[in-house]
């Protein structure tokens, strides 16, 4: 139960809900399984809500109680299961009936169709939007944790080819978020996080907008809580027949704003490349391709 049976309507209706109902629906779109197995007054606790916000949340979605809500939550985990050991038994079961061949396809098959929606026009707009964002900014920082450090990591790194003034918030030791210190209001933070939420990611994305800087968010649901901190929402899927959520999307996000952004430096760009590649010949980075005699 990835996502919960009533996400959907969820993201529909939450612009015409109040901060309090807002509240109480990013918890059930984030607490699936919660919404199944603890009472109303507890979930409410964890929303940091009223207990009658939860009831509130129900009708507005056009069911009678809260008590429909938990019902469907748990019958939705009646025939599914959650977290990563319950994903990958879920896995093996399949792959070991389908065959090792048919999880590979199926996994290639929806990685293809899940890159191919980011050429949505809505999308393309907010692609187009968080590039000049970041071309626009004086310096970029780069936050991804656990699963979503690759995407984080490769943003940095094109980046930093094409003279963009970009830092990891990943130093060793964990001073990483240290460098906020000198940060301004003509800076940009890159934040990337998905469903399971990184408690550290989401806390550094909510002090670095309260320091005035811009927030582009890479992150799985239009309400999630980096979504709710962005000037710039990028929404990828992260659906996947594994046991662990496929971050390929956010992947190919990262590969084109860099480009898009490289784009837009011009000649600064071709020169920090060209500098780049100076160096690289210089310390003989790159193996030279031999050319085999016939």
């Amino acid at each position: 139960m990835q996502a919960g049976p009533l996400a959907e309507a969820i993201v529909t209706a939450f612009d015409s809900m109040s901060e309090q109902l807002q509240a109480a629906a990013r918890y059930v779109l984030d607490q699936p399984r919660e919404v199944a197995l603890l009472s109303m007054r507890e979930q409410a606790r964890q929303a940091q809500v009223q207990p009658a916000t939860m009831t509130r949340l129900a009708k507005h979605l056009g069911l009678s109680g809260y008590e429909d809500v938990r019902q469907l939550y748990a019958d939705a985990m009646r025939s599914d299961v959650t977290g990563f050991v319950g994903r990958v038994g879920t896995q093996a079961k399949s792959q070991k009936l389908k065959g090792d061949h048919a999880l590979a396809a199926d996994m290639l098959g929806g990685v293809h169709a899940q890159i191919g929606s980011l050429s949505q026009p809505a999308t393309l707009d907010n692609l187009v939007d968080a590039a000049r964002r970041l071309s626009r900014a004086r310096r970029i920082y780069c936050l991804g944790l656990r699963s979503s450090h690759s995407p984080a990591w490769h943003l940095h790194y094109v980046l930093s080819l094409a003279g963009k003034h970009a830092i990891m918030l990943d130093a060793p030791g964990g001073i990483g978020a240290d460098t906020l210190g000198s940060a301004a209001r003509d800076d940009v933070l890159v934040a990337v996080s998905v469903l399971p939420y990184t408690r550290q990611t989401v806390e550094l994305t909510e002090y670095a907008q309260s320091c005035g800087l811009s927030v582009v968010a890479i992150t799985d649901s239009p309400v999630a809580p980096l979504a709710q901190l962005a000037a710039c929402t990028i929404v990828v899927p992260t659906e996947s027949p594994s046991f662990l959520h496929t971050m390929s999307p956010a992947f190919v996000v990262g590969e084109i704003l860099g480009a898009l952004v490289a784009g837009h430096a011009g000649d600064t760009a071709s020169a920090a490349l060209a500098s780049v590649d100076r160096q690289s010949a210089a310390l003989n980075t790159h193996l030279k391709t031999r050319t085999k005699r016939p």
